[in-house]
């Protein structure tokens, strides 16, 4: 459609021109004495016309001609661009192929080119964010060799020239590589130290995260990794599995490194209440109390919530979690000065009677009549549990406790019988 009209515009001109061109019989005369020269008014516009288009196009010549030595110029900045570009590809090429010495001397290539790029009139606009870029490459490639002499100078420079506005993503990538180095090299101070110069904003990046959690575990600062591990957790860093693994075997260690009370106390109340409520956690810390010589009553109260949870949902438990659970509170009742506190075997029977197949809560109440004195329904509880009893030790427990109580009632032959049947375990 377009170019039917312009034929239909083409078409007019031409018969506007035939029109006003074949009726004009006007006439220009030049005086240039003693001569007249009489021309043609067409023949005039028709001169006026080529002299215009004649006088362009040698302008127009010259500026070329000209303009040849500045685009001669540009013609070997733009080679020498095309080939900084193309080493800078070559060094990513080789470093992520593992050919470091390729890769580190492909990055100096890239400095050279671009040093003598800047030495011309007009430097590249991107240039500070190039240098930084090239010595992080060739930092990476001198890391791989095990180079670091030549690592740290070219870190060095690196954060040298990444002082603008525009290189400031890229220092803080300059950052991270050397903690990542100082932690390859199993320097966890130097790697905190790296880690705490991050922005605010860069040291909540889950990077950043992972890597402090690494180096906090490898300085052993356990409350640090497990607060790194917590934000981790809130970032979705890990599968809902792999976190609570993970924040269940940092606050085990936690608990492990204190070696008084007062020290598990402190860290008992570090954990979140969701890490309290882990078995293997709340556990842990009984135990850990009891090895101590610490309170049974507040060792049972911290085992309280984790108690009730696997009443509520005994589903979710293990085997080898019920018969801890059973052992611990066993360890408790046993370690207390004083009768414990009767409102356990409360529970504790209310449970059993829940679960009335369960042994381990039936030896476990019969445990709990021991200490308060209730011989009679020990010897009943004990006696109904221990043929069911499938962990060795629970067993060989069960025939003690039945041959003291059989001491107690000057049962000779049954107090024989419980030892030997113990031995037997």
């Amino acid at each position: 459609m377009r170019a039917a009209l312009w034929l239909l515009v083409l078409f007019g001109v031409a018969v506007a021109g035939a029109l006003v061109i074949g009726e004009n019989r006007g006439t220009v005369s030049v005086f240039w004495h003693p001569y007249r020269v009489d021309l043609s008014l067409n023949l005039v516009l028709a001169g006026l016309v080529a002299l215009f288009f004649i006088i362009y196009f040698a302008l127009r010549a010259l500026a070329v001609l000209f303009a040849m030595p500045e685009r001669a110029r540009l013609w070997r900045q733009q080679r020498r661009e095309r080939a900084l570009h193309t080493a800078l590809l070559d060094s990513l090429s080789h470093l992520v192929a593992g050919r470091f010495i390729r890769a580190k001397k492909a990055a100096e290539q890239v400095l050279s080119q671009e040093t003598t790029l800047a030495e011309g009139a007009k430097p590249l606009a991107y240039a500070g964010r190039l240098r930084v870029l090239s010595h992080l490459l060739a930092a990476e490639s001198a890391h791989a060799l095990q180079d670091k002499t030549a690592r740290e100078a070219h870190l060095n420079l690196a954060l040298e020239h990444a002082v603008k506005r525009d290189t400031q993503v890229i220092r803080e990538g300059v950052q991270l590589r050397a903690a990542r180095w100082a932690f390859d090299d199993r320097d966890a101070q130097a790697a905190t130290h790296w880690l705490d110069q991050l922005p605010q904003g860069a040291a909540r990046r889950t990077l950043a995260l992972r890597l402090r959690l690494k180096v906090a575990r490898l300085a052993r600062n356990t409350r640090s990794a497990l607060e790194t591990a917590r934000l981790l957790t809130k970032h979705g860093a890990f599968s809902a599995s792999a976190s609570q693994s993970l924040v269940r075997g940092l606050a085990l260690d936690l608990l492990r490194s204190a070696y008084d009370t007062t020290q598990l106390r402190t860290a008992w109340e570090q954990l979140d209440a969701a890490e309290r409520l882990m078995p293997d956690v709340a556990m842990e810390a009984v135990q850990r109390m009891m090895d101590l010589g610490g309170d049974a009553l507040m060792a049972r109260k911290w085992l309280l919530p984790v108690w009730d949870l696997m009443v509520k949902e005994p589903q979710g438990w293990t085997e080898e979690q019920r018969l801890k659970l059973v052992r611990t509170l066993e360890r408790t009742f046993a370690q207390e000065a004083g009768a414990p506190d009767s409102s356990w075997l409360n529970r504790i029977e209310a449970a059993q009677m829940a679960n009335p197949r369960d042994a381990g809560l039936q030896y476990l109440a019969g445990v709990a009549c021991m200490h308060l004195e209730l011989w009679g329904k020990a010897q009943q509880l004990l006696a109904q549990s221990v043929a069911r009893l499938k962990d060795p030790q629970m067993a060989r427990n069960a025939w003690r406790a039945l041959a003291e109580l059989a001491e107690q009632r000057d049962d000779a032959k049954a107090a024989l019988d419980a030892y030997r049947n113990a031995a037997k375990r």
